[in-house]
């Protein structure tokens, strides 16, 4: 094989235009940010979620940066929501190249006073929501023939435990195992399938971690890059997993968290 050098080889292998992306919880941190990420490379948006107003402003923001949007609102918990959204990305940009499941929730507490109900709700947003679009987006990629990238937002927490987190950190060990478990799956369709797992990022749910001078001088103390992250520090990494760039990469969980998992 002649492998091409320079510019191009460099262009090609991140180039992610004309793609179709379909991102679900775009109305979070995270899924706002892959969302701006992915349009402003010219890649084509799908925004899901359950707030249309919030998702009908990002896809106008995309819409000014150049890039080509929509949106379609919905429960990433609902299987009828879950395949509508995914008939609607099909229909209107004629197939899914990129999932990226961002939708998540957590309610720290002592298992001792934690209710089932709150157990439920968080293995409900952050492992069947996840496992219901990998199911349904999964499919169309199959049917594809052409491979595909699969994204999944696990957490730091999802490789160390810590109290007050015994259903958040198992929910997102969960989908660190799912990515382990569909890269082997899918490897054959080349389909790519990792996980992103992230320390605390800067967002409106975090902004108080930012905020209180001790809590964020104590918690830098287990971050060896010295800050918490921003959200620019996420989309590296969301543009090299949607890309050729990371073709013989799949089942793998990227921590990026500044090395909070290291040591």
């Amino acid at each position: 094989m002649i492998i091409k050098k320079g510019m191009d080889l460099l262009k090609d292998l991140f180039d992610v235009s004309g793609k179709v992306a379909l991102i679900t919880g775009a109305t979070g941190g995270f899924g706002h940010t892959a969302a701006l990420a992915l349009a402003m490379a010219g890649a084509k948006v799908m925004a899901t979620g359950r707030s249309a107003d919030t998702l009908q402003t990002l896809v106008d923001e995309m819409k000014k940066q150049g890039g080509e949007a929509a949106f379609s609102a919905g429960s990433p918990i609902d299987h009828d929501d879950v395949k509508r959204v995914v008939k609607n990305t099909v229909d209107q940009f004629g197939g899914i190249d990129i999932l990226i499941t961002a939708a998540g929730v957590n309610k720290p507490g002592p298992i001792v006073e934690q209710s089932l109900e709150d157990w439920d709700m968080i293995m409900d947003a952050n492992v069947k929501g996840t496992w219901l679009f990998c199911k349904e987006v999964g499919r169309v990629m199959i049917e594809q023939k052409k491979g595909g990238k699969v994204i999944l937002l696990g957490s730091a927490r999802g490789e160390l435990g810590m109290a007050n987190y015994t259903a958040y950190s198992p929910s997102k060990g969960a989908v660190h195992l799912m990515a382990k478990s569909l890269g082997c799956e899918w490897g054959p369709h080349k389909i790519n399938v990792n996980a992103i797992a992230p320390t605390v990022f800067r967002t409106a749910l975090t902004q108080w971690m930012f905020d209180d001078g001790a809590f964020y001088k104590n918690f830098l103390k287990r971050i060896p890059i010295g800050r918490l992250g921003e959200p620019e520090d996420f989309i590296g990494t969301v543009i090299f997993l949607s890309s050729k760039a990371s073709d013989f990469i799949t089942g793998a969980v990227i921590c990026a968290d500044g090395g909070y998992t290291a040591g």
